[in-house]
């Protein structure tokens, strides 16, 4: 396999997603298209098990694909994988809106229920239904537990949202950019070339000397 200079998006996002090993699979994955589960244990010198079990996560996540075709060598079939590199933007995306899904839940949370806390951190805050339960005293330190002043948790939790939403809006706003830029780099007409009407002259030419 030829070595190429990363790092790729693809290569990226594949360390994010697991360890070491998901780096080397991506990397072979671009070197080599069509590439199988033993001739990328072969180039990264992991374990055949480990190939396999990450190719099978990242197949599961749509970045790669795999075709299924006989093996004329050894007369059974084996798969062969591709990178799909087209598809990271997508997978990025999706990874932030469950993000900010969870981020809307937490606000939710935090804005709907009444907390209190004793004031060690080492201790749990509790909602207002088991603060009364227990008298308003702590159950690990036996602290008095007060109503927890949460806005400045919920003031990072809006921020935090605002920024996942404009960045999600700006990639999109990007991608759209970039799709209309390609047909009306594709469509751009060519320059004509200048026809020279060397036939038309030279047989003018003739006429006139027969005359």
């Amino acid at each position: 396999m030829r070595a190429i200079e990363y790092e790729d998006s693809f290569v990226k996002i594949a360390g994010l997603i697991g360890a070491e090993e998901y780096v080397k699979v991506a990397r072979a994955l671009l070197n080599t298209e069509d590439v199988t589960d033993e001739e990328i244990a072969s180039a990264t010198g992991l374990k055949i098990n480990i190939v396999r079990k990450v190719l099978y996560d990242m197949f599961g996540k749509a970045l790669i694909s795999g075709i299924r075709v006989k093996d004329e060598k050894k007369g059974w079939f084996v798969y062969r994988w591709r990178a799909k590199q087209d598809h990271v933007d997508n997978f990025i995306e999706n990874q932030k809106k469950k993000i900010l899904d969870r981020l809307h839940k937490r606000l939710e949370h935090e804005d709907s229920t009444e907390f209190y806390h004793c004031g060690n951190h080492q201790c749990p805050r509790l909602k207002f239904d088991a603060a009364v339960e227990l008298f308003f005293k702590c159950p690990e330190c036996k602290g008095m537990l007060n109503m927890v002043d949460n806005t400045k948790v919920k003031e990072a939790l809006r921020l935090k949202i605002d920024h996942i939403t404009t960045d999600i809006a700006n990639s999109r706003e990007n991608a759209r950019a970039a799709a209309a830029s390609a047909p009306a780099e594709a469509e751009k007409p060519k320059a004509k070339a200048k026809k020279k009407p060397v036939a038309k002259k030279a047989a003018a030419t003739k006429a006139k000397k027969k005359k």
